[in-house]
């Protein structure tokens, strides 16, 4: 499986933006998708998943209300529907993909997509 994260950019705070990841290679209709990010200096941190089974929905803390995950699996593609963006939520964005049960942590992902830089200014 092949991920191809894309959407990100500039925004302002309270501004909005929509990340994509599309797969290709075979499809992840059945996969749970994550979401990570990596701010500079810090370590990959959970951002959001959707399962691959009854596609529950899962969230860090910091972006519950202003994040939405959704897929499209005729589309084989993933979304992360980004709003009320604050400078903190400046990272590079990563998608990814899993045949486990489990969301939450890196090393439960085995398919990797490239990033896509997000920037908040205040």
């Amino acid at each position: 499986v092949q991920l191809q994260a894309s959407g990100g950019g500039l925004a302002q705070a309270g501004g909005s933006l929509r990340l994509s990841c599309a797969a290709s290679g075979r499809t992840v209709a059945n996969a749970a998708m994550g979401w990570f990010r990596q701010a500079p200096g810090k370590e990959r941190e959970f951002v959001t998943a959707i399962s691959g089974d009854d596609y529950s929905t899962y969230y860090v803390d910091s972006v519950k209300g202003r994040f939405t995950i959704s897929r499209d699996n005729t589309k084989n593609t993933v979304y992360l529907q980004m709003n009320s963006l604050q400078p903190e939520d400046t990272a590079i964005y990563y998608c990814a993909a899993t045949g486990s049960g489990s969301y939450h942590h890196v090393g439960q992902y085995d398919y990797w997509g490239q990033g896509t830089l997000v920037t908040v200014s205040s």
